[in-house]
C-alpha cells in the first residue's frame, strides 16, 4: 500500500525543515512525498530541493501562486499516486517515526478507507510545551451533530475517496476541510477507524484559529458545509465544536 503525503506551504522558511523532515524519518517504506508551494518569496523553496536526493525519487514538488490553502491541497491530491494520502501543513510534524506505519497497517488490517487519531498543539517556537490536546474517541454515529470532527492533519484516506466523492470546496476560506469530512463520513459513510495515539504534533496558529474574528468566520462556515450538503444540523451544533476546542485546553495527554 502505497502512501502519499502532501505538504503545502508558503514562506515557510522557518519551519518546514521539522515538516520534511518527520516525514523522511518515517519508518514506512513506501511513502510518496508531495509539497505544494504557493510561489514563495523566502528560502522555502531552496530547504524544500535541499532533500530532494534524500526521498530517492519518491518525492515531487511544484511551486505556482494558487488560489488558497485548499485549492494548493487539491493540486496535491491531483499529483499523488498512492493508495492513501495524508496531509501534513508545513507546521506540522509527525509525533514519531511509526505514524505512517501505524495508519497503513490499521486500514489493511481493518479494510477500512481511513484512519485518524490524536493530535497535540504545541508553542510555536518551544515544541515541548503543549498548548492543546485533541483526543478524538472512536467515532460514533452521528457524531457530527454534536461538533466532533477529527483533526485533519491527521487524517489518512484513501485516494478512492478523493475520486468518488471530490477534493476541497474551494469556497471555504477555512473549513474546507471539515467540510470534506463532514461530507464523506457523515453524508457517505465511509468507513474508518480511530487510531488512539498522538500521530501528529501542530504548532500554534493555524489558519482557523489565528484570531476571533478567523474563528467567528470559521463557525458560519462550519454551518454552510452543512447546508450545501443538504445536512440539517441540530440548533445547537454549531456552538458544540467551539466547546469542545475549549475543552483541549484543559485536558491533557497521559503521555507525549
Amino acid at each position: 500500500m502505497k502512501v502519499s503525503i502532501i505538504t503545502v506551504c508558503y514562506n515557510s522558511e522557518k519551519h518546514i525543515r521539522t515538516t520534511i523532515e518527520s516525514v523522511l524519518n518515517q519508518t514506512y517504506g513506501d511513502i510518496e512525498y508531495i509539497v505544494v508551494d504557493g510561489n514563495s518569496i523566502d528560502v522555502t523553496m531552496d530547504i524544500v530541493k535541499s532533500y530532494e536526493s534524500q526521498f530517492n525519487g519518491r518525492m515531487k514538488w511544484m511551486s505556482e501562486k494558487d488560489n488558497g490553502i485548499y485549492d494548493a491541497m487539491n493540486k496535491g491530491v491531483a499529483m499523488t499516486t498512492g493508495d492513501v494520502v495524508g496531509i501534513l501543513n508545513s507546521d506540522d510534524f509527525y509525533a514519531n517515526s511509526n505514524v505512517v506505519a501505524k495508519a497503513a497497517q490499521l486500514l489493511q488490517e481493518k479494510n477500512i478507507d481511513a484512519v485518524y487519531g490524536d493530535l497535540l498543539y504545541v508553542h510555536s517556537n518551544t515544541i515541548d510545551k503543549v498548548r492543546r490536546y485533541w483526543k478524538s474517541g472512536d467515532y460514533q454515529k452521528n457524531a457530527f451533530l454534536w461538533g466532533w470532527m477529527p483533526p485533519h492533519p491527521t487524517f489518512f484516506v484513501k485516494r478512492e475517496v478523493y475520486e468518488k466523492y471530490g477534493c476541497f470546496n474551494t469556497n471555504f476560506i477555512s473549513a474546507a476541510d471539515y467540510e470534506f469530512m463532514l461530507r464523506i463520513i457523515h453524508k457517505e459513510h465511509i468507513k474508518l477507524a480511530y487510531l488512539p495515539e498522538i500521530l501528529v504534533k501542530m504548532r500554534s496558529g493555524g489558519k482557523s484559529n489565528q484570531s476571533l474574528k478567523s474563528r467567528i468566520r470559521g463557525n458560519k462556515e462550519d454551518i454552510m458545509a452543512w447546508k450545501i450538503n443538504g445536512l440539517h444540523p441540530y440548533c445547537f451544533t454549531r456552538y458544540l465544536k467551539p466547546v469542545r476546542k475549549i475543552l483541549q485546553y484543559i485536558q491533557r495527554p497521559k503521555k507525549q
